[in-house]
């Protein structure tokens, strides 16, 4: 996972793991802006299958095969806590299986998700991206 032009030095790792009910999503993130301290950043699975294109423009809407509202969306993930410019996140979820992720995109945005705007939840803009890929 890389940052924007404004962001060079976010970066991260985020591993999905195959379990028997379901996924554990673990990311770990550095980079992030710390200031004017901790923060919270929404954190989503997109669609799209690369990060090109003016602000990430290529990743697409949030990964939504089932055609939910926000934020039932299969990609929407929990916002990620940052605190000294970095974030540690473990989630599981049933929303989807790792076949249905390979090759799209996971995006963090520069504002938390309000769980309620529509379709993406207000989040703001793509700050980082990075493809998912398999095994």
């Amino acid at each position: 996972m890389c940052g924007d032009r404004e962001h060079p030095g976010l970066r991260g790792r985020v591993w999905f793991i195959p379990q028997a009910d379901g996924v554990l999503v673990e990311a770990e993130i550095w980079g992030l802006p710390a200031e004017p301290g901790p923060g919270f950043f929404g954190f989503h699975i997109h669609e799209g299958g690369n990060c090109g294109g003016e602000g990430f423009a290529n990743a697409g809407g949030h990964f939504n095969p089932g055609g939910q509202e926000h934020p039932r969306h299969a990609g929407d993930l929990p916002p990620l806590l940052g605190c000294g410019g970095r974030a540690y996140l473990a989630v599981k979820t049933n929303r989807f299986r790792i076949g249905e992720i390979v090759g799209r995109t996971v995006v963090i945005h520069s504002r938390p998700d309000d769980f309620r705007t529509q379709p993406s939840g207000d989040s703001g803009s793509r700050i980082a991206c990075g493809v998912i890929h398999g095994l």
